[in-house]
């Protein structure tokens, strides 16, 4: 059982980011680049920076409310971008 949490914990380590560690674009989602129309327009820029159907992502980010524009966003471009609330 200890060991379960402590690869858990290293996991979770693995995942915060230290404020000198600074690799790709942030955003600040409580901040002016948090609105739901600059990151659809942030999408529709990388999507079609890294070859993606802009217009299928930009659709799926519109299908829910805020929460799931964000988490649809943080999924197609969470390896490139680190989002802060």
């Amino acid at each position: 059982m200890m060991q379960l949490v402590l690869g858990h914990q290293q996991k979770i380590d693995n995942m915060i980011k230290s404020k000198e560690e600074k690799l790709g674009i942030e955003i600040d989602l409580t901040g002016p680049d948090g609105n739901s129309f600059m990151l659809i327009g942030r999408a529709i820029n990388l999507a079609k920076q890294l070859g993606l159907d802009s217009k299928a992502i930009q659709a799926e980010m519109m299908q829910g409310d805020y929460e799931h524009l964000i988490n649809t966003f943080d999924k197609h471009f969470g390896h490139f971008v680190t989002l802060y609330r």
